[in-house]
C-alpha cells in the first residue's frame, strides 16, 4: 500500500523526531515524534505525573516539548511519516484508546484470569477492539459488557 505523510508543522510550530536520548534523529531513521511552539499547551489538567512524563523541557528551543508517543520519521522531501504507536494506543474512529486500560478494567472482573485486548482490522481500513479472555469457568458475556459501559466510554468497550 502507499505510504501517506503526514506533512509538515504549521507556523510557528516544529516537529522533532527524537531518540530515548533526546538527540534528533536523521532523515529516514525512525524516532519518536515531537512537537514544540506555539500550539503546545502547558500540560494535562489534574494530571502532573502525565504532564511531567510527556511535557519535558524543550533541548532544541524554548517552551516545552511534546512526546506524541507516535513513531515516526522524516522523508527527504521534509515531509514526515507515521510509522505507528510507540506504546500499546491505538487510534479507531478518532479516539485514541490505551489498550492496557481496557485490559486493567476486564482483568478486575472475578471470573477473568488472564485478558488481551487487540485493535483487528476490519473491512476496509476499519479497526474494531477484541477482547481476547481466559476464566476458569463460563463467562457472561452480556454481563460483562453491562459491566464494562459502566466503567469505560462507549468507544473503549471491545466489539468482539
Amino acid at each position: 500500500h502507499e505510504v501517506i505523510p503526514i506533512g509538515n508543522p504549521i507556523a510557528n510550530v516544529h516537529a522533532h523526531v527524537i531518540n530515548e536520548d533526546n538527540k534528533l534523529m536523521c532523515i529516514g531513521v525512525p524516532g519518536e515524534l515531537c512537537i514544540s511552539g506555539i500550539a503546545v499547551t502547558r500540560g494535562y489538567l489534574n494530571r502532573p505525573e502525565l504532564t511531567a512524563e510527556k511535557f519535558i523541557d524543550n533541548p532544541f528551543g524554548d517552551g516545552k516539548l511534546y512526546r506524541t508517543g507516535d513513531l515516526a520519521k522524516w522523508r527527504g522531501d521534509g515531509m514526515v511519516e507515521y510509522l505507528g504507536r510507540m506504546d500499546e494506543q491505538v487510534k479507531i474512529r478518532g479516539y485514541r484508546i490505551e489498550l492496557g486500560e481496557i485490559e486493567s478494567v476486564l482483568g478486575k472482573m472475578s471470573a477473568i484470569t488472564n485478558v488481551a485486548v487487540v485493535a483487528k482490522p476490519m473491512a476496509g481500513s476499519d479497526l474494531a477492539l477484541c477482547a481476547y479472555l481466559v476464566a476458569e469457568e463460563t463467562l457472561d458475556f452480556e454481563a460483562i459488557k453491562v459491566a464494562l459501559n459502566q466503567q469505560l466510554p462507549e468507544y473503549m468497550v471491545p466489539a468482539y
